[in-house]
């Protein structure tokens, strides 16, 4: 089995303890109070801007062109979610400008780029892996019987799509090819789906 579906396989809990928590249950069936989506806009942005940054830190430590130009491209698909969080924002009446990180996207986004700074890029790409195959399973899973239509459809759509899927495989690409199979790595995956699993809870509770 390969490494990274060896770690999210030894992950199903926080996997489907997330997929069932009220928060995304509530984007499911559009019953999420606008208050709480509109405080997770702004706390994925600031999370996004962080999470693009750690790509780019990755980037620099790339040993090779191609794998310089892979994080580039990751890179690039966070700017175009970050686009659409801009959409979110206006419709949502949100000032991504004056968002303040929460004690839980604070804690996400210092773990994410203290490990870009100071562990190698198979550590960056485990750290990460977990935010990308996450969201994938989530829209997929919620858009099985079709997208529905309601107020958070763009979210399912966007997660469900075919253009978000090839995205979190490029990265677990990087985790197979960078990464080995240790405690460590463990450790740090489910450190990132507990985060995951936090920000949502926070949003939750906002």
């Amino acid at each position: 089995m390969a490494l990274s579906q060896s770690l999210w396989q030894s992950n199903q809990d926080l996997a489907l303890s997330t997929l069932h928590h009220p928060f995304v249950q509530g984007i499911a069936d559009g019953s999420l109070a606008k208050e709480k989506f509109a405080y997770y806009v702004g706390q994925d942005a600031f999370f996004l801007e962080s999470f693009a940054r750690a790509y780019s830190i990755a980037a620099a430590k790339s040993p090779d062109w191609q794998t310089f130009q892979l994080f580039h491209a990751l890179t690039a698909g966070v700017l175009a979610e970050l686009k659409l969080h801009a959409t979110y924002a206006q419709h949502w009446q949100v000032d991504l400008q004056t968002v303040q990180p929460g004690a839980a996207t604070r804690r996400y986004t210092d773990f994410l780029l203290a490990t870009a700074w100071s562990q190698d890029i198979g550590f960056t790409a485990v750290a990460m892996s977990p935010c990308m195959r996450l969201y994938a399973f989530l829209g997929q899973t919620l858009a099985q019987n079709g997208i529905p239509n309601h107020a958070y459809s763009e979210w399912i759509q966007t997660y469900s799509s075919d253009t978000f899927e090839p995205l979190a495989q490029q990265l677990e690409t990087l985790v197979e090819q960078y990464a080995q199979n240790t405690q460590p790595v463990q450790a740090t995956y489910r450190y990132a789906m507990l985060c995951e699993q936090a920000f949502f809870q926070a949003a939750w509770e906002s």
